[in-house]
């Protein structure tokens, strides 16, 4: 019989030789403390407050000339004082056209020819007319003459008793008569010689001319098209020939809410900014305010005048302007320095205005003053400082403390 137990002391577990060389239990534990850390990181971070993005500004410092803050702001039109669609007095036909766009016109120059062959033709023929009149006038005075003549002779003899008093009178009758004619050919005349004044002006109606001096910003008409002081034709006759604007004439007319009304004067400055020319300020003044208000739009129309005219100043441009308080006179050219943020950055939620400053990735709630606005921007009298970087535009339920990141970074 063999003997057995060698064989099952080999089937003995040696847990020295385990413990040496794989993981104990510590090991597993060390793995769940970490995997437990790691799951309660990911639901902190995701359950946490959401990152928002936000558009941001920089307080930055401007210095301000003396002349006074701005009490109103307002956008309007360039227009013209004068400014004409110069059209003809009769209808007729074009067969000169003698201006263009952007061309200059001084006063009485021919901007147009009309066809003149009728008008022509009647003055010719009432020039022969007064012509013939003032024959049939030299006719009869030498007929008057004549007769004259007759009567002192016919006057002697009937004196000497050599004819009737009878032929005395009638030779008297013809010398009244001729008188009578030819006071009536010389009237006839008269309104002969005012006929052809009438046609001369028809001849001259023809021709069109530039009313006062200027610049041409539009034609109208070609030559072979028919114009007429007034729509006719259908649609197919023009109304006018070209259209003048005398430059020298430039304002600025805008429309101010009758709210405001009270914070424009006369003479009160006011800067322009077009909207060609952004970053122009043109200086200007107020000319008047029109006595009368639009009761659809609530609004009151006020004219202003530019300081200096300038070339880039064209008719119809789109304008922004600024009224600016009349501000008390300086001791010295000293200029000050002040804050502004843009128009978009305040808030106001209970009736104050604040901003959300960027402190890193969190933004704060911040109460500010404001002061004037000047075109885009608003001038900050207390609350920042500059340098420091404000939301502009965010979304609304932004509130103290979120975290945010900036657009474009």
């Amino acid at each position: 019989m063999s003997d057995t137990k060698p064989d099952l002391a080999s089937l003995r577990i040696d847990r020295t030789s385990r413990d040496g060389r794989g993981p104990g239990w510590w090991f597993w534990v060390s793995l769940l403390v970490i995997g437990v850390a790691a799951a309660g990181a990911g639901w902190f971070y995701l359950a946490g407050p959401a990152v928002k993005t936000v558009s941001a500004a920089t307080v930055v410092e401007r210095t301000a000339s003396p002349q006074g803050a701005t009490v109103l702001n307002a956008s309007g039109y360039v227009t013209a004082r004068r400014r004409a669609t110069v059209s003809s007095k009769i209808t007729g036909k074009v067969v000169e056209i003698r201006v263009e766009e952007g061309m200059r016109v001084r006063e009485g120059q021919v901007l147009a020819r009309l066809d003149d062959s009728i008008a022509r033709a009647n003055l010719q023929l009432d020039e022969a007319q007064l012509s013939a009149d003032r024959q049939s006038i030299a006719e009869s005075d030498v007929r008057l003459g004549e007769a004259m003549l007759t009567l002192e002779r016919r006057r002697r003899l009937v004196a000497e008793g050599v004819m009737g008093k009878a032929d005395l009178d009638a030779a008297q009758a013809e010398v009244d008569s001729l008188r009578a004619r030819i006071a009536a050919q010389q009237e006839q005349a008269i309104v002969s010689d005012r006929q052809v004044a009438l046609r001369r002006a028809e001849l001259e109606d023809t021709i069109i001319r530039a009313p006062f001096s200027g610049v041409a910003i539009s034609k109208d008409a070609q030559p072979g098209e028919m114009v007429s002081p007034v729509s006719a034709g259908g649609g197919f006759t023009r109304t006018g020939i070209s259209t003048i604007v005398d430059m020298s004439s430039l304002e600025i007319e805008v429309d101010v809410n009758e709210s405001y009304i009270n914070r424009v004067e006369d003479g009160q400055s006011v800067t322009a900014t077009l909207d060609a020319y952004p970053d122009w300020r043109i200086p200007a003044k107020v000319i008047t305010t029109v006595p009368t208000a639009d009761r659809q739009k609530a609004t009151v129309l006020v004219r202003i005048g530019f300081v200096e005219l300038d070339p880039r100043i064209l008719p119809d441009m789109g304008v922004k302007v600024a009224f600016l308080q009349a501000a008390a006179a300086p001791a010295d050219d000293e200029v000050t320095v002040r804050l502004v943020i843009p128009k978009s950055a305040p808030r106001s939620t209970t009736g104050s205005p604040v901003v959300y400053v960027i402190k890193d990735d969190h933004v704060e709630r911040r109460a500010i003053s404001l002061g004037a606005i000047d075109g885009d921007v608003v001038e900050v009298i207390s609350g920042l400082t500059a340098g420091e970087r404000i939301v502009t535009d965010g979304p609304p339920d932004l509130a103290d403390g979120d975290r945010v990141v900036v657009r474009g970074t």
